[in-house]
């Protein structure tokens, strides 16, 4: 796999943006590296219709390598073929595995991973953390109870994804998020913000979040 991961572009000064190949099409990975050797490393998911550059999203990312962390925001294949509908979950988990496997190739299969996202991206980080051998899961803006369709009735909460995970849990999560609010549990911390779905103006809040909580993963 190493040799079927190459580099693609240059987002700036920090970030590399790789290519790489899974059974679904091309993903792409924009890779902040610390200052030094990592001592870990981020794997970030974006929304179903977003991309990976939102405001939680940077803020977890610098929070991540301000603690030595490598982070890697993955876009998926469908976005990387210029697609806003996302593919269905069984495409976006097979995509993501490969994803993390390339990672751990290419920068070192000794690396502590931590697997998380946004939204969409955080049930993606949560079903497969068992797969990828994960060591935490951060999940922002969790979307835990799906939106009914006029006149069908309620759909299933998606509880059991954030209850399946064994390792530890952030989740940040909006106290006016239309998505619900998940439950504490043992092994799972619950951060509530000021905000909506979106976390815009809970960025600083992200970044304490993940500050706090990362360091406990990689003792």
């Amino acid at each position: 796999m190493a040799r079927r991961l190459w580099s693609v572009a240059m987002a700036n000064s920090d970030d590399t943006v790789l290519e790489i190949p899974t059974p679904r099409g091309p993903a792409r990975a924009h890779l902040t590296l610390p200052v030094g050797v990592p001592r870990g490393l981020l794997v970030l998911g974006h929304g179903a219709g977003g991309g990976v550059g939102t405001p939680d999203l940077e803020a977890a990312t610098g929070a991540a390598v301000s603690l030595g962390l490598a982070v890697a925001r993955v876009e998926q294949p469908y976005r990387v073929a210029g697609r806003r509908g996302p593919d269905r979950a069984p495409a976006l988990d097979d995509a993501w595995r490969v994803v993390v496997e390339a990672l751990k190739t290419t920068l070192g299969t000794n690396l502590r991973i931590v697997a998380g996202g946004r939204s969409s991206g955080a049930r993606v980080a949560c079903r497969t953390a068992a797969d990828t051998g994960a060591a935490g899961s951060c999940a922002l803006a969790f979307p835990l109870q799906p939106r009914a369709r006029a006149g069908a009735a309620p759909r299933p909460s998606r509880q059991p994804e954030l209850d399946s995970v064994t390792v530890p849990v952030l989740v940040v999560q909006g106290e006016r998020d239309p998505f619900g609010m998940p439950d504490a549990a043992p092994g799972r911390i619950v951060v509530r913000v000021p905000d909506d779905h979106s976390l815009r103006r809970s960025a600083d809040a992200v970044g304490v979040a993940v500050t706090g909580w990362l360091p406990q993963l990689l003792d």
